[in-house]
């Protein structure tokens, strides 16, 4: 049974996209590509009192809409802006925090690898998770935004310089192939021309020609590089999801997930508000100390069960799922994101961490909205994909 569970685990189509979703965010992040987004959204802010802090998060929402990477997304703002930031007086730790907190947005923002390995356990459609995550997106970038503001206005942040209308139609002409790439891929999907399996590889290919031919920041040595170090990050993804599958037939086998569902409903006496929010306090501080798709393969199938029992929606519950877990990306001690901001800023982990709970309570908030307001998550869903 366990070698045949093994291989049973990777054996999904669907899981095709992860490796490749894995090496166009690489390729985004060092192909020259989220530079120049970066810069046409500074061109159009950046004279904003605090307007580098607006263009850290609006950077990360574009981006996150081609990575599908909480870490792709975190390392390639932070690498084309935290110098600026430095450079223009802005608070290094706060700066690193944003842009850590904005790199959570990578996975809810689709494509997102957390909500294709969902999709697999929960047998839920791609698609519909896709199209669930754009609204809560939006709404923790919305909700940093407003942080970033009030902190830009207690500080004192400068204002960039405004540049003529020239200039920022360079920076778009120049942005525009980057920008294309979530229009094609997202496009695709959701009209139906491919799968989002097709659309992952379509992306490596779209990324890898923009940066070798248009940008030509891309030679074969770095692509290479690239190469092996996603070859790395997947296999190591693949054989959590492999072992995940082990542990899932182990927990049917002995039925604890309705085990621990029936707990659940009858510690919350039935009441799905109870119900929700215990199961989102787990999220929470599974996301804290636990490796994101670790969490999330152990976590669905136990679950699920209790989710339906209180006439839960598996889409709905998917999207919070990976919101929560999202922010555990953030959330020391175990945070993909600050570690990658601290690495690109050199400042200790615990410099960043202080700054970034207010973001992280904006971002709980956010979860809780769409927890408790389904038709949030679900509104697109409903409304493009009857």
């Amino acid at each position: 049974m366990v070698p045949q569970t093994l291989l049973e685990g990777n054996n999904s189509f669907a899981l095709v996209a992860v490796p490749f979703f894995v090496l166009a965010g690489d390729i985004l992040a060092r192909g020259g590509i989220s530079e120049r987004i970066v810069a046409f959204a500074e061109a159009g802010l950046g004279r904003v009192r605090g307007g580098l802090s607006i263009v850290s998060v609006l950077a990360s929402m574009l981006i996150a809409a081609i990575s599908g990477s909480g870490a792709a997304t975190t390392a390639a703002v932070g690498a084309s802006l935290l110098p600026d930031l430095k450079e223009k007086k802005y608070d290094v730790d706060f700066s690193a925090a944003l842009i850590a907190s904005a790199g959570t947005i990578g996975v809810v923002i689709p494509p997102s690898v957390p909500m294709v390995l969902y999709a697999v356990i929960a047998g839920e459609s791609v698609s519909r998770l896709f199209m669930g995550g754009f609204i809560p997106g939006i709404l923790m970038g919305a909700g940093l935004i407003g942080w970033a503001l009030y902190v830009a206005k207690k500080r004192n942040y400068p204002a960039g310089e405004k540049l003529p209308g020239k200039e920022v139609w360079k920076r778009f002409l120049s942005a525009t192939w980057g920008l294309m790439a979530p229009v094609i891929i997202l496009g695709g999907i959701f009209s139906g021309v491919f799968t989002p399996s097709e659309a992952a590889a379509i992306a490596v290919v779209y990324t890898v020609l923009v940066a070798v031919f248009v940008y030509k920041a891309l030679d074969f040595k770095k692509f290479y590089k690239l190469v092996v170090g996603s070859g790395v990050t997947s296999a190591l993804i693949m054989f959590i999801i492999a072992t995940a599958k082990l542990f899932g037939w182990g927990l049917a086998f002995y039925q604890i997930p309705q085990a621990i569902a029936g707990a659940i409903i009858s510690l919350a006496h039935n009441i799905p508000f109870l119900v929700y929010l215990m199961i989102a306090v787990i999220i929470l501080l599974a996301g804290m100390f636990m490796e994101t798709a670790s969490a999330l393969i152990i976590l669905t199938p136990i679950f699920i069960p209790a989710v339906l029992g209180v006439g839960g929606n598996l889409t709905h519950f998917g999207v919070v799922l990976t919101v929560g877990l999202a922010i555990g990306m953030a959330t020391p001690p175990v945070a993909i994101n600050i570690y990658v901001a601290s690495a690109i800023t050199g400042l200790p982990m615990g410099k960043i961490s202080k700054p970034i709970i207010p973001m992280i309570l904006i971002l709980i908030l956010v979860m809780f909205v769409c927890l408790y307001v389904p038709d949030i998550v679900l509104f697109l869903p409903r409304l493009i994909m009857k």
